[in-house]
């Protein structure tokens, strides 16, 4: 039987204000199922920890990988991959000794690579962009037109290259393409973006399962930039800056999608499971 731990140890990390709480699961032996639970438990702002999204890491049963995440957004729901949260669990998994600088993990898009480089800065490279659509023409509810392009950068998001992203009203906007029927059932991650020259790009993006825009996405620079990259906009490697004024880089190699940005410990505690009710 096992032992139910009454304080658990976790982290909160962020990358580039996209902020995470992050345990080890070696530690704590949560089953699959137990986990989204914990995510709508601890991720409510000011009545618990507080963040975007929760991470587990855990050891690969194959034995060929360095470990594997499980990563579930802030509503509970299960994403298959994250840029800012890859970034961030393999900056905790060299720093507890699960992995070493250069590690492989898995997700549910496909294995990771990544390197943690020196004052702070993680490298991933993400999956492989896949389902590429450019020029899709969307009718929101108040009949308004917006030119849409779409890509799978690991999850689903759609970008919309605008004029002066400031001027953007992402909440209502990012809420009506997420839930468009172009992209049900699962929706889309919405990235609105402004280029500022050939390697410098400005974004804001409505995230799934956050529901709400968030400082960073890093899934979405990186679809951000493949589109811009598509429709010769832009020329890699890309400085994205985030709404939360960090700036992440973007390096497109062929089929290779690179993602460099900070990665920040921000606190270790302890948590008492039982005012959760977990």
């Amino acid at each position: 039987m096992r032992e139910t731990l009454h304080t658990v140890p976790f982290y909160k990390m962020h990358g580039s204000g996209n902020d995470f709480i992050l345990f080890d699961n070696r530690v704590i032996g949560l089953t699959r199922e137990e986990m989204p639970d914990w995510a709508l438990k601890l991720c409510p702002r000011a009545f618990a920890v507080g963040a975007d999204g929760m991470i587990f890491l855990d050891l690969d049963d194959r034995n060929n990988l360095d470990y594997i995440w499980h990563f579930f957004n802030s509503d509970g729901s299960r994403a298959e991959m994250c840029g800012n949260g890859s970034r961030c669990a393999s900056l905790l998994a060299y720093k507890i000794g699960l992995a070493g600088r250069n590690q492989i993990f898995g997700t549910d898009a496909g294995p990771v690579k990544a390197m943690v480089l020196d004052e702070g800065l993680v490298k991933v490279q993400l999956t492989a962009p896949r389902e590429l659509a450019l020029d899709i023409t969307l009718t929101l509810d108040d009949r308004h037109e917006v030119n849409v392009h779409r890509v799978n950068t690991g999850v689903p998001h759609a970008v919309v290259i605008c004029e002066s992203v400031k001027k953007v009203d992402v909440a209502r906007m990012g809420k009506a393409i997420r839930f468009h029927r172009k992209f049900s059932p699962s929706g889309t991650n919405v990235n609105f973006i402004q280029i500022l020259n050939s390697d410098s790009i400005l974004l804001r993006t409505y995230e799934r399962g956050v529901e709400k825009e968030t400082f960073a996405c890093g899934t979405g620079a990186a679809a951000s930039v493949v589109v811009g990259s598509s429709l010769g906009l832009v020329q890699s490697p890309v400085r994205v800056t985030t709404s939360g004024g960090e700036e992440l880089s973007v390096d497109i190699s062929g089929n290779d999608v690179f993602l460099t940005g900070n990665a920040v410990m921000v606190y270790k505690g302890e948590l008492m499971r039982h005012s959760f009710g977990l």
